[in-house]
């Protein structure tokens, strides 16, 4: 059963245009031009029940324009969207206390007061009893480590407490749909590992639902199954990140360390070691080739006829690079 459901969503936007210089300027006051920018167009998708999605795309190409359509920030120039059986933009009561959005870049917690007071700012929003409101804080303080950090101001804790922390907000409410946009923005290693952790173990307790956008490609590999991937504001993919990946890179990476750099490789001439494969990179003396599947066997034969070799490693490239390759073609062929 789809929980979420959008039909040909798109918004575009009026930008208003000013000529450069005084004249310019004395002119847009009295009298705007506009140009029509589309930041999304025909999206088309769904998502059922309890479902992790990754939502993919470059910078600007229309992911958090669409979050904003599917929580009703704001109304889609065109095309048709319902999230748990309901019509975004409305903004409906029975509606926002089933859904959260989380943006990395923003907060909501103050910054100067402990969470916890934040936290009962938002249960008497959402009309959260005492009693529910106690139980609630303990248990997912204790899933995102964060007991006795709650009552210290916000300013105070550490950048990955306070995204745990806003995600406690978030969730203070028990929504069945958790729209989050870059949630592990800027956290450490550590810090985003316990994040992927709490999303993976809510998702299992609760069956919400998640659709996430991620920068850090740790967060999709860890967390989904299916990706959506969108750019310059149209789908160009839904479907298993496997598939994507087994579709999009038909290459093995093969990292080679010479016993000595080539003469030419050494001023800065690729062309001696193309003829093996692309050369994905050149670090001192080791080398890493993108070579086709099906010429893996004879290339890495005539590397080793060919090169001096001290060492050799076969792997799939960086999931990071194949997205990469997808978002600078546009298209899912």
């Amino acid at each position: 059963m789809s929980i979420i459901v959008a039909e040909n969503l798109s918004k575009v936007y009026p930008v208003a245009v000013k000529k450069p210089g005084i004249k310019g300027t004395f002119s847009h006051f009295f009298h705007r031009n506009y140009r029509l920018v589309t930041a999304v167009q025909n999206v088309s998708f769904e998502i059922g029940m309890g479902e992790i999605v990754g939502f993919l795309g470059p910078n600007g190409a229309g992911k958090t324009t669409t979050l904003k359509m599917l929580t009703g920030l704001i109304h889609p120039s065109s095309g048709t969207v319902r999230v748990a059986d309901q019509i975004p933009f409305k903004r409906q009561t029975n509606f926002l206390q089933k859904i959260t959005l989380v943006m990395g870049q923003k907060q909501q917690l103050i910054w100067d007061l402990p969470a916890l007071d934040s936290l009962r700012i938002n249960a008497a929003v959402y009309g959260i009893s005492p009693k529910q409101f106690n139980y609630r804080v303990d248990e997912l303080s204790e899933m995102l480590s964060l007991e006795g950090k709650l009552t210290q101001p916000v300013r105070k804790l550490s950048l990955g407490e306070r995204m745990k922390a806003e995600l406690l907000a978030a969730l203070l409410h028990q929504p069945k749909i958790l729209f989050l946009d870059e949630p592990t923005l800027g956290l450490d290693v550590n810090a985003q590992l316990a994040v992927r952790d709490f999303l993976r173990e809510y998702n299992q307790k609760t069956g919400a639902t998640i659709l996430l956008t991620s920068h850090y490609m740790a967060d999709i590999t860890a967390l989904c199954q299916r990706v959506l991937v969108i750019y310059e504001g149209q789908m160009i993919y839904d479907g298993s990140l496997d598939r994507l990946l087994d579709r999009f890179s038909p290459y093995r990476e093969v990292k080679v360390e010479l016993a000595n750099l080539l003469p030419d490789v050494e001023k800065g001439n690729l062309t001696a070691l193309q003829s093996y494969g692309e050369v994905a990179s050149v670090e001192g003396r080791e080398v890493r080739f993108l070579v086709l599947r099906e010429k893996l066997t004879g290339t890495v034969a005539q590397i080793l006829a060919e090169l001096e070799v001290l060492d050799l490693t076969i792997t799939d490239p960086p999931i990071e690079e194949v997205i990469g390759r997808v978002f600078r073609n546009g298209v899912v062929s």
